[in-house]
Parts: structure tokens; sequence; C-alpha cells
């Protein structure tokens, strides 16, 4: 499987489980997640598109992976899924997902001074990556 278009197709159609558990309604991924499901027609296919938690989204996933099933979740990058898993990310034609994320550093506006000029220069220069603030998520919820 390469595309969302080949959930229509055996063998997904027989194998994979037509519940897609997304996260909060109001996160983007949960809108776009919805929006696919119409556009795709993956609901006339069966398939079911749920808000709910991130723990419900994530222990799904690592249950099915667990127990050998085929589901389909909507993540996002950076997210530690992706760095304890090799996960498969299906094609999306019609662009509904938008651009891909990346991790950025941000700072605040009134911390500048406590940081100074030459702090701010070397962190301007930082760059963690997707891969890495996933391990990182990884690791600091392994640790929870």
């Amino acid at each position: 499987m390469a595309s969302v278009t080949d959930l229509l197709r055996e063998p997904a159609l027989s194998k994979m489980e037509p519940l897609i558990q997304g996260i909060n309604p109001g996160a983007g991924i949960s809108r776009f997640s919805a929006e696919i499901i119409k556009q795709y027609g993956l609901g006339a296919a069966g398939y079911v598109f749920r808000t709910g938690s991130e723990a419900e989204c994530f222990d799904r996933y690592e249950a099915a992976v667990a127990e050998g099933r085929w589901v389909v979740v909507p993540l996002w990058h950076p997210q530690f899924l992706h760095h304890r898993y090799r996960i498969r990310a299906l094609k999306e034609p019609k662009g509904l997902l938008g651009t891909r994320d990346d991790a950025t550093l941000v700072v605040r506006k009134d911390a500048r001074p406590r940081i100074g000029a030459a702090a701010l220069k070397d962190l301007s220069q930082l760059y963690i990556g997707n891969p890495r603030l996933s391990e990182l998520e990884d690791e600091l919820r392994r640790r929870a």
C-alpha cells in the first residue's frame, strides 16, 4: 500500500480495520482526516474516523502493532511513534493534509534580553529536525 486510494482495494479492504482513531476534534490532523474520509470515498467502503484522546489513538496503534492487526492512524511529524516504529506513510494525492510540519525552535520576545545576543545567534543555528525530536519525545515518554 502506497496511497490513501489503496485503502479502497484488496488486500486493504479485507484486512484493514475500518476504524481510524484520531485525536481531539479541534486538531488539524483530525479535521484533515475527516475530510479525507469524504473526499476519497472511504466512508462508502466502511471506514470511519473517530476523534478521541491522544492516548486512545496511540494506544490503539501500539496494540495493533503488537497483535499484527492492520490499522490506519493519522499521525504528524515530529511524533514519538515515528521513532518507536517504522510507520508507512500513505501518499495523499489531493493534498488535503497540507505540508509536512518541521520542528522549530521558538523563543519568546520578552526572553531575548535574558538569553543574550550571542546565545540567540547560536540558537538560530540549531537544527533538531523531526527524527531527533521524535526520538527525544519517545525518551521523555518512556521515562514518565
